[in-house]
């Protein structure tokens, strides 16, 4: 293999050996620490603009398959692992993964210290950085990482979203087949597969449209809720998306995931901040401050709510403290819609007492900063799509009885 370079923006290096992909990756350097379920984060939409390093030290020894893809495609910028595996040792495996990242044309790197990688960025922060096995100079490199771009203030939801709508009907894997009883238009955002299939499988006819739809467009297709998927990047910048869905509060029931919080937030007159490195890997607990529940989580974003931001908040819904926001951080919204009920924070991190969750009753509204579809991660927090089903049925009955 060739040598191939890491540099950070603030200077750390480190050398190893390319594979996939020849050439130079930029992006916003970040740590996974999923043990397995690579395929799955290498397909993800929401790592768009990212360069993404596995804590996990063995990475490839089940290969890739046509399956698990989370999008037709690998989506991040670049890929950072201790040690690539040639032996893909799994009867479903198709390809190896250099050579899979190669043909998606990521730029990958190996042989280097992962552990001294994350604990750089759990200290210093997620930092904007380059692979090259092209150009070793680390100087031409700084000038070309100093000029190529960020993620914060860029729209990278219309780099992901489907070009057109677009019908699912694929359900869970082993799932037996159901009637659907409801109709659900999906804003896709950068939505992953395993999120439609979980609705598909909760008896609803599922419709995918692009993100820069409108209220009006949405609305006319006659959903009995919407679905405000995951994505990648800062949602400040992507307008078309918070104006849709402030228009569309109160019309009918929402279920924002992951990104679609944050539009949520930002809609309802909300504000949103960076984290420090972000929230990425499949073993985050988090608690149900209705229930004291504790979940372990599947999680990717690196933006979150402010919710001390919300107008018409309930203070009172929200005991833990969120010391990961800083006064005045965010990008901020213009003022929602409110109602009496106001809105609160349903779920925390426990890592950092981060909001991970919101809800407005008066509303039909809710929303989960984690990924309740996992793929990859535990399946613990799949009971939200039989609550988005509930929420549905409930709107519909009432409607019937006025």
């Amino acid at each position: 293999m060739a040598k191939a370079v890491l540099l950070l923006e603030d200077g750390f290096e480190l050398e190893g050996e390319g594979f996939g992909a020849e050439g130079e990756a930029f992006g916003e350097v970040v740590f996974n620490t999923s043990l397995s379920g690579y395929q799955e984060v290498l397909t993800d939409p929401s790592y768009r603009g990212q360069i993404v390093t596995m804590t996990y030290p063995l990475i490839g020894n089940y290969g890739v398959n046509p399956e698990d893809g989370e999008s037709s495609r690998a989506w991040l910028a670049g890929f950072v692992v201790r040690e690539v595996s040639d032996l893909r040792s799994n009867w479903r495996s198709t390809a190896d993964l250099g050579t899979w990242l190669a043909e998606q044309r990521v730029v990958g790197i190996q042989g280097i210290d992962t552990r001294a990688l994350t604990r750089h960025l759990r200290m210093e922060g997620a930092r904007h950085g380059v692979i090259s096995s092209a150009d070793l100079d680390r100087r031409s490199l700084a000038k070309k990482l100093a000029s190529s771009a960020r993620i914060v203030g860029v729209d990278l939801v219309q780099e992901v979203s489907c070009p057109a709508p677009y019908p699912w009907t694929e359900g869970l894997p082993g799932a037996a087949p159901v009637t659907p009883l409801r109709h659900v238009v999906v804003m896709d955002c950068g939505v992953k597969r395993n999120i439609l299939r979980h609705l598909v499988s909760s008896a609803n006819r599922v419709t995918v449209v692009p993100a820069r739809f409108t209220a009006q467009q949405i609305m006319k297709l006659a959903p009995d809720g919407v679905v405000i998927s995951n994505g990648p990047g800062d949602p400040e910048p992507v307008h078309y998306v918070v104006q849709a869905v402030r228009e569309l509060i109160g019309k009918v029931p929402l279920f924002g995931i992951c990104l679609g919080q944050q539009m949520l937030g930002i809609a309802m007159g909300g504000r949103t901040y960076k984290l420090k490195f972000g929230h990425h890997g499949a073993n985050h607990p988090v608690k149900d401050l209705r229930t004291g529940r504790i979940a372990i989580t599947s999680q990717n974003h690196g933006f979150n709510v402010d919710m001390k931001t919300l107008p018409g908040a309930d203070p009172g819904a929200d005991p833990v403290a969120n010391p990961a926001a800083p006064a005045g951080a965010g990008t901020g919204g213009a003022q929602g819609p409110s109602d009496g009920y106001g809105t609160c924070t349903t779920h925390v991190n426990l890592y950092d007492g981060t909001a991970e969750g919101l809800e407005n009753r008066g509303l039909d509204l809710f929303s989960v900063q984690y990924h309740p579809e996992a793929s990859p991660g535990p399946h613990e927090s799949g009971y939200l799509f039989a609550r988005f089903a509930e929420l549905m049925d409930h709107r519909r009955n009432r409607a019937q009885k006025n």
